[in-house]
């Protein structure tokens, strides 16, 4: 009778552990961490960065007149503001307002943090980071397909590409935390 509850005891402990670590944890050695999910949150975390920057300048831009700050710019770079394309740029800068910049810094900055939670949880290894940037990772390969097939850019295809083996990396990795729990449920 010990030795079935103590059986017991360990399997649940087992079970625990396979559900809560990452499949990198439990079918490697302990001190090896999985280069592949440090790539990926380094990715994230980056991402992270460049999102807070555009959030800053999104609200530091509030209260100020854009259009102004825009042919200024055009100006100092030594642009002429006679063209097409930046005449229209100019143009449309005047129809941007402190709400819209208020309200695209606070997107951004959710995005953004977003984007910290998935890459410090990738970091340390977490199913549940796995989980989250496998969903809103998957979840903008439609719109990133779409944009390619609106215009074919390198920088567009290099993203779908990224964000695509990303998606695939982490659906095996569910995949194989999937199978190892029914094995140790048959065992």
């Amino acid at each position: 009778m010990k030795q079935a509850n103590r059986k017991l005891k360990t399997f649940a402990l087992v079970r625990t552990k396979i559900m809560t670590d990452s499949p990198s944890q439990v079918l490697s050695k302990p001190k090896r961490r999985n280069r592949w999910l440090i790539l990926i949150a380094a990715f994230k975390l980056a991402q992270a960065l460049l999102f807070i920057a555009i959030g800053v300048g999104a609200l530091r831009l509030v209260g100020k007149d854009v259009g102004d700050m825009l042919e200024r710019l055009a100006n100092h770079l030594r642009f002429n503001t006679e063209p097409r394309f930046v005449n229209f740029i100019l143009e449309k800068s005047t129809l941007v307002t402190d709400r819209m910049l208020r309200r695209i810094g606070e997107v951004v900055f959710i995005y953004a943090g977003l984007d910290l939670i998935e890459g410090i949880g990738l970091y340390l290894e977490k199913t549940w980071a796995e989980y989250l940037t496998l969903a809103i990772t998957a979840s903008f390969l439609p719109w990133e397909v779409f944009e390619v097939l609106r215009r074919v850019t390198w920088i567009r295809c290099g993203l779908l590409t990224i964000n695509a083996l990303v998606v695939f990396y982490l659906l095996k990795m569910v995949i194989e935390r999937g199978r190892n729990q029914r094995e140790y449920v048959k065992e």
